[in-house]
C-alpha cells in the first residue's frame, strides 16, 4: 500500500524541474509510504511520476517505484495489490518474461506489455490504482480497481493535469484552484460524504473505479473515463442466473470467501486482523484462523458506553478461535485528542463519525502488524444494515396508513425528546424486530419516516443529515436522488443494495477505511469485497440475504460452520460512537468553537440560524441532531484546514499553490 502523484503538463521544464515538482507533491503522502521514495520524469513529454513507499512485498530494491518495464515501455507508478499476481508471473514465464524481483508491481508491468493495459487489468484481482505512462504511444492512463477500494483523484487547468492518491497531493502540485463546489458541498449535508465523481473543489474529480481515463494531451480538456467493468452489469447478470438451491448457495459463498482470504494472506511483512465480534469480521478472521497454522494477531476498539461496545463480543471470538488478540478501550477524551486531525487524516469533508474508530483500531493494529485484513463489505453486498429492514419490512406497510394519520402520528412521536424516549426504554417492545438501543434516536427515525411520502422519500430519510436547502444560503438547484434508483433491479433490496455499492460504499465506506488506515501507515486488505465474491452475490438471492429481519442470513451461514451462533447472533450495533452524548459531554467546547454563529456567517456557505437550533435541540435532549451537527462541525474544521479563506468562505479569486 503505498500513495503517488504526478504531472502531465503541455509546458514541459527540465528533469529536475518535473521531479522536484512531483517531490513536493508526495511529501504530503509520507504516511501512504513511510519506507522508500521515487520520482521519474521526461521532460520532453511533460510527465513526471512521484511515489511513496509502504513496503510489503518485495522488501528489497528491486520493488522500487516509479518502475519500468523489462522493455522500458511502460513506467508506473502503482498503489495497492494485485494478489493473483503469483499465478499471472508463471503464465507470463512460460511466454517468456523474466524477473528480477518478487513484487506484484513488476508483475503488473509485464501483462501490460505481453496483454495491452485494459486486458491486463480484467486479469487482476486486487486493489489498485496506478498511473501508467506508455512511451511508445506517448499517452498516460490512470488505473482504479472494479470496487473502488484505492483513491485516485485528478485535476485539470490549461495546459495541467496533475493526479494523485489524495487531494492534499494536488493541492501541493504546480497550481491548484480551491474553489468549493457547491453542488458537492449539498450532496455531503445530505449523504455525510461527497459523493463521485464530484469532489469539494470544483476542478478536481474522482476517477470513478472500474474505470481507465488515458491522457494524450494535457492542453485538451479530460476525455470522458471508459469502464473495464461494470458493476451494473455484474449485477444484472447475476440475477438473470440466480442460485436457487439455499445449499448450494452457502457451499459457493464459503468456498469463494476461503480463496478471497487465502490469496489475501500473502505478505513479507507481519499480518493480522480488525476483529469486532460482528458477522463480517469474525468471518475473515474465522477463515484466516483456519488457514494459518499460528494464532492471527486480531484487533479490536471498546467503549465504556456499553450501547455501543462490541468488545466483548470480540474478546469471545477470539478466544474461541484462538487469536493473539489485543483491545483497546475508546473514551470520548481519546476521541478529542484525536479529532483536531481529521481534517488533515480526510482531506475532503467526511461526515462519518466511525472514523473515529476506524483511526484509532487501525493504530493500534499497527504498532504490531503491517498489513490487517478486515471485514469491510459484508452489510453493502449481503443486506446487513438495519435500514434495510426498515426499508423491506416497515415502508411499504406505513404508505398504506393514510397520509393526514401518519403525519399526525409522526408530529406526537417527534415531539417527544428523544431523552424522553430513552428514559421510557419499554416502548422499544412497540418495534418488532428491531434492537432495544437508543431508543429515541430509533423512534425520532420512525417519525421521519412516517412523515415522507414514497418510498424513495423514506430511504433518503433513514440515510441524509441535512436537507440542504435548510442550512445552505445558496443552495443549488436540486438533482436526481441517488438511492434507491428506479427501474432496475426489480426487489426492492437489490435496487437498495446497488445503490449502496454504487455510491455509498467507495465514497463513504472505502474513502474512510483508506484514509484512516493509510494515515497509520498499515495496510488493510477486505476479502469479502473481491470482486469475484460481489460478482457471486448477485447470484445469491434477496431471500437469502436478508430473512426476516435478520440481516447477512446466507453469510451467517458460513460462519456458523466455524464460530458457534451464540457468540454472533446480537442485534447489528455498527462501529459507530456516541456522537451525541460526545457533543453534549467531552466534545462539547471544542465543538461550540467551530459552530460559533460569526464564523459560519463569516464563511458565507451556511446558515447558521437551523445550525444553531439543532444545537440547542441537541444539549437539551429535545431531538438527536449529532449525525447533522457532526456534517457542519467536519466541514467547518475542514474549511479551517484546507478553504482559500478561513472559516469556509471562497476565495474571490481562485486560489493557486505554486511550487
Amino acid at each position: 500500500m503505498c500513495g503517488f502523484a504526478g504531472i502531465f503538463t503541455a509546458a514541459p521544464g527540465r528533469r529536475t524541474t518535473l521531479a522536484d515538482h512531483v517531490a513536493r507533491m508526495t511529501a504530503p503522502l509520507a504516511h501512504r509510504g513511510p519506507d522508500d521514495a521515487g520520482a521519474w520524469a521526461d521532460e520532453q513529454a511533460g510527465i513526471a511520476l512521484g511515489f511513496r513507499r509502504l513496503a510489503i512485498l518485495d522488501l528489497s530494491e528491486s520493488g522500487h517505484q516509479p518502475m519500468r518495464s523489462a522493455s522500458g515501455r511502460f513506467v508506473t507508478a502503482f498503489n495497492g495489490e494485485v494478489y493473483n499476481f503469483d499465478e499471472l508471473r508463471a503464465e507470463l514465464e512460460r511466454l517468456g518474461h523474466r524477473f528480477r524481483g518478487t513484487s506484484d508491481t513488476e508483475v503488473m508491468l509485464a501483462a501490460f506489455e505481453e496483454w495491452g493495459l485494459e486486458r491486463a487489468v480484467r486479469r487482476f484481482v486486487g486493489m489498485f490504482a496506478a498511473a501508467v505512462w506508455d512511451g511508445e504511444r506517448r499517452e498516460l492512463s490512470l488505473v482504479r480497481d472494479r470496487l473502488g477500494k484505492k483513491p485516485l483523484y485528478v485535476y485539470r487547468e490549461a495546459g495541467l493535469v496533475t493526479f494523485g492518491s489524495e487531494l492534499k497531493a494536488l493541492v501541493a502540485g504546480p497550481a491548484f484552484d480551491r474553489t468549493i463546489d457547491a453542488r458537492a458541498l449539498a450532496a455531503y449535508l445530505r449523504d455525510l460524504y461527497v459523493p463521485g465523481p464530484r469532489t469539494i473543489f470544483e476542478r478536481a474529480v474522482k476517477l470513478p473505479p472500474a474505470h481507465v481515463l488515458t491522457l494524450r494531451d494535457p492542453a485538451a480538456p479530460l476525455p470522458a473515463a471508459r469502464p473495464y467493468w461494470s458493476l451494473r452489469e455484474a449485477a444484472a447478470a447475476g440475477l438473470a442466473d440466480p442460485i436457487r438451491s439455499e445449499a448450494e448457495a452457502v457451499a459457493a459463498l464459503d468456498a469463494q470467501l476461503v480463496e478471497a482470504v487465502r490469496c489475501r494472506l500473502r505478505a513479507d511483512v507481519p499480518l493480522g486482523a480488525l476483529l469486532s465480534g460482528g458477522v463480517d469480521s469474525s468471518t475473515v478472521v474465522a477463515l484466516m484462523q483456519e488457514a494459518s497454522r499460528r494464532p492471527v494477531k486480531t484487533y479490536t476498539i471498546g467503549f465504556a458506553d456499553q450501547e455501543f461496545d462490541e468488545a466483548r463480543h470480540a474478546a469471545r471470538v477470539a478466544r474461541h478461535l484462538g487469536t493473539e488478540h489485543t483491545e483497546l478501550q475508546l473514551t470520548g477524551e481519546d476521541a478529542l485528542r484525536l479529532i483536531p486531525r481529521l481534517p488533515d487524516v480526510f482531506d475532503e469533508p467526511l461526515a462519518d463519525h466511525s472514523q473515529v474508530p476506524t483511526c484509532l483500531v487501525a493504530q493500534l493494529a499497527r504498532r504490531h502488524v503491517t498489513v490487517a485484513l478486515c471485514g469491510d463489505g459484508g452489510d453493502e453486498l449481503f443486506g446487513g444494515y438495519n435500514r434495510y429492514v426498515y426499508g423491506v419490512r416497515v415502508l411499504p406497510r406505513l404508505l398504506r396508513v393514510p397520509r393526514r394519520a401518519r403525519r399526525a402520528l409522526a408530529a406526537a412521536l417527534g415531539a417527544v425528546p428523544a431523552l424522553a424516549w430513552d428514559r421510557a426504554a419499554s416502548v422499544a417492545r412497540a418495534l418488532p424486530g428491531l434492537p432495544h438501543q437508543r431508543v429515541g434516536e430509533r423512534v425520532h427515525k420512525v417519525a421521519r419516516l412516517m412523515a415522507a411520502d414514497s418510498v424513495a422519500d423514506m430511504y433518503g430519510s433513514l440515510v441524509s443529515a441535512w436537507d440542504p436547502a435548510a442550512v445552505l444560503l445558496d443552495p443549488p438547484r436540486a438533482e436526481a436522488a441517488e438511492a434507491p434508483p428506479g427501474g432496475e433491479p426489480e426487489d426492492l433490496l437489490d435496487r437498495l443494495l446497488l445503490a449502496d455499492q454504487l455510491a455509498y460504499l467507495p465514497d463513504d465506506q472505502l474513502c474512510r477505511v483508506d484514509r484512516a488506515s493509510m494515515a497509520a501507515s498499515l495496510e488493510l486488505r477486505s476479502p469479502l469485497l473481491d470482486h469475484r465474491v460481489a460478482e457471486l452475490s448477485w447470484r445469491i438471492p434477496a431471500r437469502f440475504k436478508l430473512r426476516g429481519t435478520t440481516g447477512k442470513w446466507i453469510l451467517r451461514q458460513v460462519l456458523h460452520r466455524r464460530v458457534p451462533p451464540a457468540l454472533v447472533e446480537r442485534p447489528k450495533m455498527g462501529f459507530s460512537v456516541p456522537i451525541d452524548r460526545w457533543l453534549r459531554g467531552p466534545l462539547r467546547g471544542w465543538a461550540e468553537g467551530l459552530l460559533d454563529e460569526r464564523e459560519i456567517r463569516a464563511g458565507g456557505l451556511l446558515d447558521p440560524r437551523p445550525i444553531a437550533r439543532a444545537w440547542r435541540d441537541l444539549q437539551a435532549g429535545r431531538r438527536q441532531t449529532g449525525q447533522a451537527l457532526w456534517a457542519v462541525i467536519m466541514f467547518q474544521a475542514w474549511c479551517a484546514r484546507w478553504s482559500p479563506a478561513q472559516g469556509g468562505a471562497p476565495a474571490a479569486h481562485p486560489a493557486r499553490v505554486c511550487a
